[in-house]
């Protein structure tokens, strides 16, 4: 299950029992803080899922967020704590790896159950709305205009506005769904990506048996794969169809669009010739460098669990590059 959905979910079910859950997000961090703009926690008074950062830092919020709902001269609505990642520091959060992050404190109370039931529908629907909180609102909005996936804005005090895009925030595209599409789409459905997967044929014992992407389309054939799949700031592609011929159509039909990553699986032989075929049809040698192939990491990968660890930590660093 996608971990925010879980968060979600969890805190829904308290809610309905009546009982109280202090949110915890991790509204802008810098440096080398370990809790990241988006990291979120719902802590109940027994129970909690999420993470903000872990470490003597996170279990230090824990002890507040549980103090806060048990003792109702601690209760307010929302709060916010500082904490920098430095010994002797003033908000010292007990780390020493530097950098410094912002913390949201709000409390959900049955009356925040409407909102939550909307965030968890429009989670398992993937549908492009905004989370916004502030010292007086915990709504649904219109999704944030532009790249942003987070804004956050202070105006003295503890007056704050944070919204955040809902959802995954990056779209993961694999063509092929053989064995290796099913050991990616398991590893990748554990982080923030919506995965769609892709195959020509419907039969496939594989594609059956994947049960992590979030969406699964049979094609009628890999000529039309440019229907599915946009440009975008945030989408990642990963061939891997059953062949060489098939690899060559679905790069034609996508070499135009602008990815953040365009990973091929394939052996450096088969990967060279099938490149230098595209360049003799005229396809432009700066486009067909943007392929990242042979893909993944080099770590000597050889089952398709292996190779999916190797992917998946391309993908990461490519996402995560600054």
């Amino acid at each position: 299950m996608n971990k925010e959905l879980e968060i979600w979910q969890f805190a829904a079910a308290k809610l309905r029992r009546n009982e109280a859950v202090m949110l915890l997000i991790v509204a802008e961090s810098s440096g080398s803080s370990p809790g990241r703009q988006g990291f979120k926690m719902a802590v109940s008074e027994s129970d909690l899922r999420g993470s903000v950062g872990g470490g003597v830092m996170e279990i230090a919020l824990v002890e507040q967020a549980k103090l806060r709902i048990t003792n109702f001269e601690l209760r307010i609505k929302t709060n916010i704590a500082e904490q920098i990642h430095r010994k002797n520091a003033p908000n010292a959060s007990g780390m020493i790896c530097s950098g410094r992050q912002t913390v949201i404190f709000y409390h959900l109370d049955p009356a925040d159950l409407k909102t939550v039931n909307s965030i968890v529908r429009l989670l398992k629907n993937n549908q492009p709305k905004a989370l916004r909180i502030s010292n007086s609102a915990f709504e649904i909005s219109e999704n944030l205009t532009g790249e942003s996936d987070f804004r956050f804005e202070r105006s003295g005090g503890n007056a704050f506005v944070y919204s955040e895009k809902l959802g995954c925030k990056n779209k993961l595209y694999i063509v092929g769904g053989g064995h290796c599409a099913l050991a990616l789409s398991e590893l990748m459905s554990r982080m923030d990506f919506h995965i769609s997967l892709f195959d020509d044929r419907r039969d496939l014992n594989t594609l059956a048996k994947n049960k992590f992407a979030d969406r699964k389309i049979v094609v009628e054939s890999y000529e039309k794969i440019d229907d599915y799949i946009e440009s975008g700031a945030n989408v990642y592609v990963v061939v891997m169809t059953i062949g060489y011929q098939s690899d060559a159509v679905v790069i034609r039909k996508l070499l135009d669009k602008d990815f953040k990553y365009f990973g091929v699986l394939g052996s450096k032989a088969k990967m060279a010739t099938l490149l230098r075929q595209l360049k003799n049809e005229g396809f432009a040698t700066e486009k067909l460098n943007r392929i990242r192939t042979p893909i993944g990491i080099e770590i000597n990968s050889r089952t398709p669990e292996e190779i999916a660890v190797s992917i998946a930590a391309e993908i990461i660093k490519v996402k995560n590059a600054r």
